[in-house]
């Protein structure tokens, strides 16, 4: 047997082996050109995003003040006498109507003042009766020269003097029966009590011992104290005739949402204090339900500024490139286009756009990680702001222009 030469089986092998490797460089081009002709034939399609176009609603500014709420009418019941506590007529703590018993003073001593000095008015009218009857018969007399002058006249004084003590012992009489009445001590106005801080058995000075209070609650004030530069903004506002004296104002307690309660501007003081370079307002709110209590924190909101119609865009479709802030905004080819945007206030959830966009633009409002300007997009419409928004916008307006 005759075997090939160690040369002639190294050009065997070299063969074999690029035989091999131009097979598979071929197969492997075979594969690759129609995945890659595939890719140059079908493109992607363009991602998909939500848009919305720009919301044009009329709307005020508002300026958000902290505050305290205050009854208009709060009492402290004392008695004007004195005397010991026969009855706690109240319930602590219960709505009571203007007049209703709330203590009552032992009357006894009163009343039996009150039996004297009826008395001593009877006795003083009768001597009045008297004394005139003898300045008459005093006035005949010196007629028929049977006294003098000199008596007459004494007579006709004694008859004054019995007048004017009728006159004293009947304001005397009044006094006591003022006295008697009130040892009823009654409520001064419809209102809420507070505890009883004397009960039965105490005694009571006139003036002086504080028995309990009481807040009236059919209305509540919001006190609140703003800043220089927003008092001259509402005294222009005011004195233009673009907000009227009694404006607006919304109201929110620390567990509520937002500013849902509506009242108005009842008062303005006359001077800001230097120390705190601020100015008191009060506003007035309905409380028939009883929602309100004096003393609670209050979140308010008030006009900021006239009328206008705004650009209004979700606040997820602003971005921020460098501290300033952008919206992509879509051409008519659907096209992303970067847009600076000068913001304002929110409102309602809805972000006020004061510069950068007009009525009409249509913007990306969710999706924008998936884009970038100059990509074509494929827009899914979808409405800027829910229905119960728009609804507050309308009603924030109609209450605006109708105050």
């Amino acid at each position: 047997m005759t075997f090939p030469s160690p040369t002639t089986s190294q050009t065997i092998t070299r063969a074999g082996i690029g035989l091999v490797a131009a097979a598979t460089l071929l197969v492997l081009a075979a594969c690759e050109k129609p995945q890659a002709s595939a890719e140059i034939g079908t493109p992607p399609p363009p991602p998909k995003v939500s848009v919305a176009e720009v919301l044009r609603q009329p709307i005020h500014e508002w300026d958000e003040v902290t505050g305290r709420l205050e009854a208009p009418q709060s009492v402290v019941i004392r008695s004007r006498v004195s005397g010991y506590i026969d009855q706690v007529a109240f319930e602590e703590g219960a709505l009571v109507q203007k007049g209703d018993l709330l203590f009552q003073i032992d009357p006894r001593p009163f009343a039996a003042e009150v039996r004297r000095l009826q008395a001593q008015l009877d006795r003083a009218i009768a001597q009045s009766k008297r004394a005139e009857a003898e300045a008459k018969r005093g006035d005949q007399l010196r007629a028929g020269k049977i006294i003098g002058s000199e008596e007459a006249d004494a007579r006709l004084s004694t008859a004054d003097e019995a007048r004017a003590a009728v006159v004293a012992t009947r304001a005397q009489l009044e006094a006591a029966q003022l006295n008697l009445a009130f040892t009823e001590i009654r409520a001064p106005i419809d209102g809420r009590m507070s505890r009883a801080e004397l009960t039965i058995g105490n005694l009571v000075r006139a003036d002086d011992s504080r028995l309990s209070s009481i807040v009236s609650t059919d209305q509540v004030y919001a006190y609140f104290d703003i800043d220089e530069s927003v008092y001259l903004k509402y005294s222009a506002l005011t004195k233009s005739g673009e907000v009227g004296a009694a404006a607006p104002v919304y109201l929110g307690l620390t567990n509520e949402e937002g500013h849902p309660h509506e009242g108005r501007m009842d008062f303005l003081d006359n001077q800001v204090n230097p120390g705190t370079g601020t100015i008191r307002g009060r506003a007035v709110f309905d409380n028939r339900d009883g929602l309100f209590t004096p003393g609670l924190y209050a979140r308010l909101k008030l006009v900021g500024s006239a009328g206008y119609v705004a650009s209004l865009i979700d606040e997820r479709a602003i971005g921020t490139d460098l501290g300033k802030k952008f919206v992509l905004v879509l051409d008519a080819g659907n096209k992303v286009a970067y847009r600076s945007i000068e913001i304002g206030p929110r409102q309602n959830g809805l972000r006020v756009v004061r510069q950068g966009l007009e009525a009409g633009d249509r913007i990306v409002v969710r999706g924008l990680q998936r884009v970038r300007p100059g990509m074509a997009v494929d827009p899914d419409i979808v409405p800027m702001a829910d229905a119960a928004t728009l609804a507050g916008f309308a009603t924030a307006a109609g209450a605006a222009s109708a105050n």
